[in-house]
């Protein structure tokens, strides 16, 4: 369960927290907060001095329903804030949360350390040859559908098995490109109702079979707080209670926006393990 980051060795033994800084104007709890460079390096610091191993850099919105934007958008976006971050934080471990392998190739050459891709690499052919030749940590999630049709009627024949039959044929088509570090992801909130949330999350530990880390982010999301008739600014308390589910299920990293709280549910919860 350790990951090569770049040349440094990431243990996943102790879970580790991957905190999100999204540069993007549409996104769903943080969308334009960070749209100057002071934000962003202030927000940074405080998720890697709360905790954060990893910070997850986006420039395209995922939410349901978000606006598409062309390769060049998001380049020109993610592009000088990796620059920045590596230039103002030598020693950080930056994640790219992109589908497109253009941008893996960019980002990874000015610094990014491993790929967060939402697609599983259905959305670009050239993505797992991209990660395979660079040997760069790879995040495979799923996702049914596209984030602009995702949430209209997702439908499976059975979730857990579908997902992890899923999972089986992706490793083993990295696994014959030799890529060393696959992570994976349910994908909660990407092509799911609710019950299928909800039963991903009880049966998280089943996962664990697929012998590769496990990613979890369920930070703020729709699961949570239309459950409870809220906002996403009102369900970091939720957050908390599913993410130390998901942490008792086995999983080695969570994805979040509020760091302090993810790294005090990890060690109360090593603590009882």
């Amino acid at each position: 369960m350790t990951i090569n980051c770049k040349g440094t060795l990431v243990d996943l033994s102790t879970p580790q927290i991957m905190g999100i800084l999204n540069i993007t104007p549409d996104s769903f709890y943080d969308g334009g907060k960070y749209g100057n460079d002071v934000a962003i390096l202030k927000q940074t610091e405080k998720m890697l001095n709360d905790g954060a191993t990893f910070i997850d850099v986006g420039a395209y919105s995922s939410r349901p329903g978000a606006q598409h934007i062309s390769e060049d958008e998001e380049l020109l976006r993610i592009v000088p804030i990796i620059e920045l971050l590596v230039r103002n934080f030598p020693d950080i471990i930056i994640s790219v949360d992109t589908f497109r392998s253009k941008v893996v190739k960019e980002t990874i050459a000015r610094g990014a350390s491993l790929i967060n891709d939402i697609s599983g690499g259905n959305m670009d052919i050239n993505m797992y040859r991209t990660v395979a030749e660079l040997q760069v940590p790879y995040i495979l999630m799923h996702m049914q559908g596209t984030p602009q049709n995702m949430q209209k009627n997702p439908t499976y024949d059975a979730i857990i098995t579908d997902l992890i039959s899923f999972f089986a044929e992706k490793i083993f088509e990295l696994r014959q490109l030799k890529l060393n570090d696959i992570i994976i992801d349910v994908g909660f909130g990407f092509g799911k109702t609710m019950d299928h949330n909800y039963q991903l999350l009880k049966d998280l530990s089943l996962f664990k079979n697929l012998e590769v880390p496990i990613l979890t982010g369920v930070s703020r999301k729709s699961m949570l707080y239309k459950l409870l008739k809220t906002t996403p600014q009102e369900a970091l308390n939720a957050t908390t209670v599913a993410n130390t589910i998901a942490l008792l299920h086995g999983t080695h990293i969570l994805r979040v926006h509020d760091v302090k709280e993810a790294y005090e549910a990890i060690k109360i919860t090593e603590q009882i393990l």
